[in-house]
């Protein structure tokens, strides 16, 4: 066995699998305020894309402006989408609020194909292609730059979740009457953390963008973030970028290795595999809260 080459594998699906805790991230944040999984973070993610691309290349705005603005638009469309649809879903069983981010993913991806068309656009950063070497190892350098945003992001919601309104958003997620009962504002705080998940969106859109190019194709990402998810726990942050790194590294070994036997295309059975498993033997995910209720 090439042992380079299988270090090789392995570090760069560690850094493909913190590009998914990118996606992982946005759902853990929602998560972590209404107890929901947010089907619709693909979706968010292909629009914060196209909204870079259309500051950027249609405004003519330099990619330095265009992000930022980008990402205080994505914000307020995530209060948006709180203050229009979900608050009143308010009280509602979660299979219904779970079926709304899913009608929300379907009508962004609808309405991004009606104003921009399906033809792929690629989000030029300015990273070098030029071949990146740790001794004998090869390391994409787009790769390498999205790990270290992943990361970043990491670190500022870790040290957000310690402050006064990152601790409030936690309470909101232990309980929601006991927070209304002490004066605060579950409404706001949920819609704080639809914009804060909708904020790394646009940072997982132009990454993946500058990847894979934007187009529908960017938001069906969302099963493997929505892996990572599960898999770390969907209420972890720490889980979340843990469990990127596990999902990629498996996933990239194991495709090298499957591959030649059952003739390719084995990357989405290991991500479905591992979904499945995890739901089956830990469905409260590796760092995940496992919550008992007496009956």
């Amino acid at each position: 066995m090439d042992w380079v080459f299988l270090s090789e594998l392995a570090i760069n699906g560690a850094l493909t699998g913190l590009l998914y805790s990118l996606f992982a991230i946005g759902l853990v944040l929602i998560y972590k305020a209404s107890s929901v999984p947010n089907l619709s973070q693909g979706g968010l993610t292909m629009v914060g894309a196209y909204v870079v691309l259309a500051l950027s290349h249609d405004a003519g705005l330099p990619l330095w402006l265009a992000i930022p603005l980008a990402a205080v638009i994505m914000f307020g469309l995530g209060f948006g989408i709180e203050r229009v649809a979900l608050r009143r879903l308010a009280g509602r069983p979660v299979v219904m609020i779970l079926m709304l981010t899913l009608g929300l993913d379907i009508f962004l991806r609808g309405t991004t194909l009606a104003i921009w068309g399906g033809t792929s656009r690629s989000v030029d950063l300015g990273v070098s292609y030029e071949p990146l070497f740790l001794g004998d190892i090869f390391v994409s350098r787009i790769h390498l730059v999205g790990a270290g945003v992943a990361l970043a992001l990491f670190v500022a919601f870790m040290l957000f979740f310690r402050t006064r309104t990152g601790i409030k958003l936690r309470a909101i997620a232990d309980d929601y009457m006991a927070s209304w009962s002490v004066g605060i504002s579950v409404e706001r705080g949920v819609g704080l953390s639809w914009a804060l998940a909708s904020v790394v969106a646009v940072a997982a859109g132009v990454i993946w963008g500058e990847i894979q190019g934007v187009d529908q194709a960017l938001s069906l990402l969302l099963l493997k973030g929505l892996t990572v998810a599960v898999l770390g726990g969907l209420d972890s942050i720490l889980g979340a970028v843990i469990a990127g790194i596990i999902l990629g590294v498996v996933e990239n070994v194991g495709a090298d290795l499957l591959d030649p036997l059952v003739g390719g295309g084995s990357r989405e059975l290991i991500v479905a595999a591992v979904l499945i498993l995890t739901v089956m033997i830990r469905p409260h995910g590796l760092f995940g809260r496992h919550d008992i209720e007496r009956v």
